[in-house]
């Protein structure tokens, strides 16, 4: 990602080790933050020399984007195969958003690398989150053309999509239960069931197909004096 990135090494114990180097700034930069970590904890954490450091990447701003960029595939590769199997799009949102928040829960500096981004590296923060829209909006397109979902805009439906997924982690999966309370480095929880079923409930309203019937009582008749009471 970084200009100066280094070129990926050509030998499996060449992999292994950057690997682990970038799996080391995984940890460090998620507890300590972005300011406090040091090429020399990483390098602790992962077990190699200063010099092994400077094989792979030139800085801890390069290590840093690439630990972006990793979280980014590897997040996009679980939701990707969590939804694998789905026949509709809300089977695919249900299965994707369990894979996101599973996924989440194992790695929370997701959302603290992630966020930490928007100062350190404005350019892989909208990197990470473009990606992620895309292949959304790509799913949505082919939803919408054979009428499983409603006539919604594709791009502006994934990225409230997306911000549900984001917000809805943040306070279950990286919270808890004490909201109020400063997550440690480790401390994940579960998004609960019922959580995930109004999540789930709100999105499958969101993106119906208008298959309805105008009659119906839930939907509101267009001579209503109501002014808006009742639009959800």
């Amino acid at each position: 990602m970084s200009e100066t990135a280094r070129k990926p090494p050509s030998t499996k114990r060449g992999t292994a080790t950057r690997k682990a180097i970038i799996d080391a700034a995984e940890h460090v930069f998620a507890e300590h933050g972005y300011a406090d970590a040091s090429i020399t904890r990483i390098t602790e954490k992962a077990g190699v020399a200063q010099g092994t450091f400077y094989l792979y990447f030139d800085s801890k701003l390069t290590v840093f984007e690439e630990l972006v960029e990793d979280l980014n595939r590897r997040v996009r590769h679980a939701m990707t195969e969590g939804s694998a199997g789905a026949t509709t799009r809300l089977e695919g949102e249900r299965a994707g958003f369990r894979a996101f928040f599973a996924f989440t829960a194992e790695h929370p500096a997701l959302y603290r690398v992630v966020r930490e981004a928007e100062f350190v590296s404005p350019r892989a923060l909208k990197l990470h989150y473009t990606r992620i829209v895309e292949g959304y909006i790509a799913n949505l397109e082919r939803a919408r053309a054979v009428g499983d979902v409603g006539d919604i805009d594709p791009e502006v439906v994934a990225w409230v999509l997306m911000g549900i997924g984001e917000m809805v982690g943040m306070r279950w999966v990286l919270w808890g239960d004490e909201p109020g309370a400063a997550p440690g480095p480790g401390s994940t929880a579960t998004v609960p069931d019922h959580v995930f079923e109004q999540v789930m409930a709100f999105i499958e309203r969101a993106l119906a197909a208008a298959h309805s019937d105008p009659s119906s009582p839930s939907t509101p008749s267009s001579d209503s004096s109501d002014t808006g009471a009742d639009q959800r």
